[in-house]
């Protein structure tokens, strides 16, 4: 059941800079994936039991991958980003990292181990979105977040509180991109504890922003029974 209420909040405690990327580039200035880096976007998926790794390509340089590219780890030192593999599709300001598939249609289901982080956000962004911006700011994203023990639903900056979730160790991930909707999964009952309407308008990828700990993906799983 969606809340329709937006509140404003201060979003660097929600969205901060991983601590040691720093740049002079003014929104004015931002660039988008080039056009060599949209052809790296080569797999897709259109139906059901989607398959995915991380791609580390776009991970950015405070997050480092494990268990073959399906857990994400915060190192808030991190690398210098001078001693990471440049590279169009790498997020350049935020820890964020992307996954591996592109989504054009269809109904999808993952779920993320969270237990070990008190500061992620998990959802979908657009494969091309600006390397410069953070999965939930943009408008590009749609992501559900988990900071200052609390939850919270956000795209486009516009942030609303979810609750009645508690901080279980595993949550699930329901994407149907022709019914316009991403869903946070109690997989306990199961349930949809919460949707994000989304007007997609191209193909989308897992999303991830990683701020303390790690977590762990979950990907090929059948849905649920009783999500609608």
């Amino acid at each position: 059941r969606r809340k329709k209420m937006a509140i404003p909040i201060r979003i660097s405690p929600l969205c901060r800079w991983a601590g040691r990327t720093l740049s002079s580039q003014s929104a004015g200035h931002r660039r988008e994936v080039s056009l060599s880096a949209k052809r790296r976007f080569i797999c897709t998926s259109t139906g059901n039991h989607l398959q995915f790794r991380l791609d580390e390509r776009t991970a950015h340089s405070s997050l480092d991958l494990f268990k073959k590219d399906t857990g994400i780890i915060y190192r808030m030192l991190g690398l210098d980003p001078s001693q990471v593999q440049d590279d169009p599709e790498r997020f350049r300001e935020w820890a964020v990292v992307l996954g591996d598939k592109t989504i054009s249609s269809g109904r999808h289901y993952w779920e993320v181990t969270v237990k070990k982080s008190q500061e992620f956000r998990l959802g979908v962004a657009e494969a091309l979105m600006s390397r410069d911006e953070c999965v939930g700011t943009s408008s590009s994203s749609w992501v559900f977040g988990y900071a200052q023990r609390k939850w919270f639903a956000m795209t486009g900056s516009k942030v609303v509180p979810v609750t009645l979730v508690g901080k279980p160790d595993r949550v699930g991930i329901l994407l149907d991109y022709d019914a316009r909707f991403v869903g946070l999964v109690d997989i306990e009952k199961p349930r949809i504890i919460h949707t994000l309407a989304a007007r997609f308008t191209a193909p989308v990828c897992p999303a991830f922003g990683l701020w303390d700990g790690e977590i762990l993906t979950h990907s090929g799983l059948e849905e649920p029974d009783g999500l609608k």
